[in-house]
């Protein structure tokens, strides 16, 4: 079959044969493989797709696309590409970062150095081989630069902040095409920036970042049968807000499909599941942990465990997945607002959400670091994050409908704020800043991108330019 392109795609052709010619435009055969997100279940379709391996081959393709009229997007994973196809690709080179995924430890300095597409597999594997952890997120195949850009929770955030912040500097390829560096010394305008404000100022071709002398965590899950939940919740609540800053956890409500991936005692089953990491010894851990083993859970895996397992503790699904979700953050946990959790997802809940999670926020997230980037803190007690399986359009329009009835019936109790590497739907970016780094932001994108050449999942506008989300 000839597809026809549109005038827009016809311009997208004088990229052809850049990238050793790993760009695709629609019709070609590898256009599809090459557009696909890591969520299946969004329907990316830019002008064109090109995958470069070079710093030299980024550079080329975003002058390229700048004399053919075309925005550029850059994209490692597409995780969180949710809020990119519901604004449109059609005038939009999509730069997938994924063949540049070269990973090198300085144990002596404790800094890792990775390229622009690589996954947190890459880092923390050879980190731990130096009995180094990284500031990771909870699944291993997500992409280093967009976690790390928007923010980014782990395991030790309560004890070590958000990820941003322990950047130490990225580099990266500008709108006129040029190739920088920013960090503490230059470019130290947009360093601030790049350290929370996602994928707007350029296409990172490489980030560095401080590691953490960290070999082992006391880290594991306990599990409950969902008919638990109310007491576990209530008691997770009363323990959260207490517990110190050296362990970082998550409730969740799950509904595990009864797949062979699964682990035989959770397969098919309605769960409630608190996981998470203590740093510290084992009889600190101990202590910590007691309130919420008092409860008798089914399952207690808590241990002593090597760091290097924390990137699958969560159990999230590796692989392209199609999934739809919605998210809030939440200012308190008291009893009314437990009672609205367990009403939506608790015992004898028809929702169709695979996971309703709590993560615990506070200790140094709350605090703002010296020499902080543009996202210095969160400002809320939890974040809370509903993501259903859409395997077919009407198992993915059922999700949705359920994720935001979830968010929808905390509304009394949410901050107002957006922790944005969470949402995975379009909002309003300006609620993932305080007002002055808003203000900050803009002026800094209008400065590096005055023609608004990039396009990121969560945009930051220019100055004057409405950043607002339109119906």
């Amino acid at each position: 079959m000839t597809t026809t392109l549109t005038p827009t795609a016809r311009r997208a052709t004088s990229l052809a044969g850049l990238c050793d010619g790993a760009v695709h435009l629609p019709g070609d055969p590898g256009y599809d493989a090459a557009r696909m997100p890591w969520n299946v279940a969004l329907d990316q379709r830019p002008a064109a797709v090109a995958l470069p391996r070079t710093v030299s081959d980024v550079q080329a393709v975003v002058r390229a696309a700048a004399a053919a009229g075309l925005r550029v997007a850059p994209q490692s994973t597409g995780h969180n590409a949710g809020p990119l196809v519901g604004r449109g690709l059609e005038d939009v080179v999509l730069v997938r970062t994924e063949r540049m995924r070269g990973v090198s430890i300085d144990a002596t300095r404790r800094i890792a150095r990775v390229e622009g597409g690589a996954l947190w597999i890459d880092a923390t594997e050879p980190a731990a081989d130096h009995r180094l952890a990284a500031l990771h997120g909870s699944s291993p195949d997500v992409g280093i630069a967009g976690y790390s850009l928007g923010g980014g929770i782990g395991w030790y955030a309560r004890k070590l902040g958000l990820a941003s912040n322990s950047l130490t500097a990225v580099e990266l390829v500008t709108a006129d095409g040029e190739h920088v560096r920013a960090d503490a010394t230059q470019n130290v305008e947009l360093f601030w920036a790049l350290r929370g404000g996602g994928g707007n100022f350029g296409v990172v071709t490489a980030l560095e970042f401080r590691l953490y002398p960290i070999e082992t965590a006391y880290a594991g899950m306990l599990v409950w049968d969902r008919d638990q939940a109310e007491r576990v919740l209530r008691r997770w609540a009363d323990w959260a807000p207490e517990a110190p800053d050296a362990v970082t956890t998550s409730f969740r409500f799950l509904d595990l499909p009864p797949l062979p991936a699964i682990p035989e005692p959770l397969r098919g089953r309605s769960l409630v599941v608190i996981d998470g990491a203590v740093l510290g010894c084992d009889a600190e851990a101990r202590g910590v942990l007691g309130m919420l083993r008092g409860l008798g859970p089914e399952i207690d895996t808590f241990d002593r465990v090597p760091a290097r397992s924390l990137t699958r503790l969560h159990m999230d699904p590796e692989g392209p997945t199609p999934a739809v979700s919605d998210g809030t953050l939440i200012g308190e946990l008291g009893d009314a607002t437990i009672d609205t959790l367990l009403e939506q997802v608790g015992p004898g809940s028809t929702s169709s959400l695979l996971s309703t999670e709590l993560r615990q926020l506070g200790g140094a997230l709350g605090r703002a670091p010296e020499g902080h980037g543009a996202l210095a803190t969160i400002d809320a007690a939890y974040a809370v994050f509903a993501v259903a399986i859409a395997a077919t359009p009407e198992l993915a329009m059922q999700g949705q409908l359920d994720a935001h009835a979830l968010t929808g019936s905390l509304e009394p109790w949410s901050t107002g704020r957006s922790y944005l590497n969470f949402a995975e739907n379009e909002v309003d970016a300006r609620t993932g800043y305080t007002e002055s780094a808003w203000l900050q932001l803009k002026g800094i994108r209008s400065a590096y991108d005055p023609d608004a050449r990039f396009l990121a999942n969560h945009r930051v506008p220019r100055l004057f330019e409405d950043g607002a989300v339109t119906e």
